[in-house]
């Protein structure tokens, strides 16, 4: 009697093309999915959020933290306008927005002003509904700001709802944005600044005050709509010190104790 062997359908290799074309998709659209409703990566291009944020920081925007608008999503389209399960910044939050003279460019500042504040700075310093917002004396540090040597000193600021940071002032001189007129915030929009408050183009500068020509575009108040994201940790960062094909010279180049550190 012959006995029968059962022949089993031969498996194709976990390895195939097909399956790894299929985890490639599935990548792919969780990838699209995250830069789509949950955060995004921006790189820190300029000092003005010093001494937080330096040149060559990737930080991680969650842009659930204020609701969505057409800001949220890839290319900006035309859906709908306003936010979608809206939540108002706190003052305080760092935020990234889109720049309102020109949506298609982001900026990345602090919330200090919120809808019907009063501010304004006066000697360099910051006033909010006629109070001079609390800031302590730290330490003095030269430091590296677009290409020159400066010296600063270092404040702890200290916001009226108890939010506190660190921000530069120049220990010499004087800037266009240490002396203001009151700003008066409109409903639905709030006012941004820098931490480095001598380089930094933010609400203080508008189309009516831009002495100079201080900043090449203007700011000004900033609506809710534009807000992209809560700027809420560093990726990674580095120095600058090494071009993207120079892979020899990247462990030099990184900074190591930035890596999931989170913004104040």
């Amino acid at each position: 009697m012959s006995q029968t062997r059962s022949i089993k359908a031969k498996k194709r290799p976990s390895g195939s093309v097909a399956g790894l074309v299929r985890e490639l998709l599935v990548m792919g659209a969780a990838v699209m999915l995250i830069l789509t409703f949950l955060a995004q990566a921006f790189d820190i291009p300029s000092s003005s959020m010093l001494p937080g944020l330096l040149v060559g920081d990737r930080i991680v925007a969650l842009k659930f933290s204020y609701g969505y608008s057409r800001y949220s999503l890839p290319f900006s389209p035309n859906l709908f306008s306003g936010r979608i399960l809206a939540s108002q910044p706190e003052r305080g939050d760092v935020a990234v927005f889109r720049l309102p003279s020109d949506p298609k460019v982001d900026y990345i500042k602090r919330v200090i002003g919120l809808p019907g504040d009063r501010v304004r700075v006066t000697g360099g310093q910051l006033v909010i509904n006629g109070r001079p917002v609390e800031r302590r004396a730290i330490e003095d540090a030269v430091v590296d700001d677009t290409g020159a040597r400066r010296a600063y000193r270092v404040y702890a600021e200290t916001l009226p709802n108890g939010r506190s940071y660190r921000i530069y002032q120049r220990a010499e001189g004087d800037s266009p944005g240490n002396e203001t007129p009151e700003y008066v915030v409109p409903p639905g929009h709030f006012f941004m600044m820098g931490d480095n408050r001598d380089n930094s183009c933010d609400s203080r500068f508008n189309a009516q005050f831009n002495p100079v020509g201080f900043c090449a575009q203007s700011v000004g108040y900033v609506p809710l709509e534009n807000f992209v994201g809560r700027a809420s940790f560093i990726l990674f960062s580095t120095d600058g010190s090494a071009e993207f094909w120079e892979v020899w010279k990247w462990p030099m180049a990184i900074r190591y104790g930035r890596f999931l550190k989170g913004v104040q």
